[in-house]
């Protein structure tokens, strides 16, 4: 038998406003470090919360369990950049503070991940477990990202999971400061070919209200998933937009010639031309990425 304690832990938790799940949220932290490796630690960060968040995490904490405030609030994404820049521990873990995460799975995902089985591993919520308001553009959104990093995704965005604090520094000028955090650091790692291993797990009510803002957060979303893919893999954008002008072109091509008719002729040209320049422009990007590696 193996007398390795394993590797610890950082366990690093954003709060905002979050003071009726909080003090339950404190003693489910408690007993996790208890699960966890020697030296493993709970950071808490407060996002400038006016509803008594930061007194209740100015009180007395449980051993093992840290917290400081932002003066202000600043994002979902700032928040977990300040815990993990805190953090004492290479291995970080995320989780939320209102009550919809089970924190009973982190040491199964740090397993994995200090196993060396994968790069990060994420807790993936079924889709039956999600608010149904959200369900179509999670939905959408999951096909972009997987048609884009060919890799089945059951949970792009979940605010659980485990990964090392080396691919956050690193990443960190990509990583967004608001909700889309989560969702970069996915497509960035499956855009690098980093394994990333999707854990299924329970999502329950959360306490309180929800922060997200259902089509601002969808959009950023969007953006950020075709702005990640771009700066790792640009032919998977460029490529198929200029494969649509191409084969546009051609087709009022062929048309031309079976009606004998002159036709559309600027348009025909002005959709080889775009097709072309757009293969140039994801070429000249990809070369550009490969050179910056």
């Amino acid at each position: 038998m193996s007398n390795d304690p394993g590797t610890p832990v950082t366990v690093v938790v954003p709060v905002f406003n979050e003071a009726e799940a909080l003090h339950d949220a404190l003693r489910r932290l408690g007993i996790l470090l208890t699960k966890l490796p020697p030296g493993s630690e709970v950071v808490l960060v407060d996002d400038g919360s006016d509803d008594g968040s930061a007194e209740i995490l100015a009180a007395a904490l449980p051993p093992g369990v840290r917290a400081f405030q932002h003066a202000r609030n600043r994002g979902y994404g700032a928040t977990l950049k300040s815990g993990i820049a805190a953090a004492k521990n290479d291995l970080i873990a995320i989780t939320d503070a209102d009550g919809t995460y089970p924190h009973r799975a982190i040491p199964k995902l740090a397993a994995l991940v200090a196993s060396g089985q994968c790069a990060m591993a994420v807790g993936a919520r079924p889709v039956g477990d999600q608010p149904m308001i959200r369900r179509p553009a999670k939905a959408v959104l999951r096909a972009l990202a997987q048609h884009l990093t060919g890799v089945h995704i059951p949970d792009l965005n979940s605010g659980l999971r485990v990964f090392w604090r080396e691919d956050a520094v690193r990443l960190r000028n990509l990583l967004p400061d608001k909700f889309s955090f989560t969702t970069t650091i996915t497509m960035a790692l499956l855009t690098e070919g980093a394994e990333v291993r999707f854990v299924p797990i329970r999502y329950a009510a959360r306490v309180g209200s929800s922060k997200i803002r259902p089509i601002r957060d969808t959009l950023d979303f969007l953006l950020l998933i075709l702005r990640t893919t771009l700066a790792f893999q640009p032919l998977k954008v460029f490529g198929p937009l200029a494969l649509v002008f191409l084969i546009a072109g051609a087709g009022l091509m062929i048309a031309r010639l079976l009606m004998e008719h002159p036709f559309g002729v600027a348009t025909t040209v002005i959709c080889f031309v775009t097709g072309i320049q757009l293969l140039a422009l994801g070429l000249l990007a990809d070369l550009i990425n490969r050179r910056s590696m």
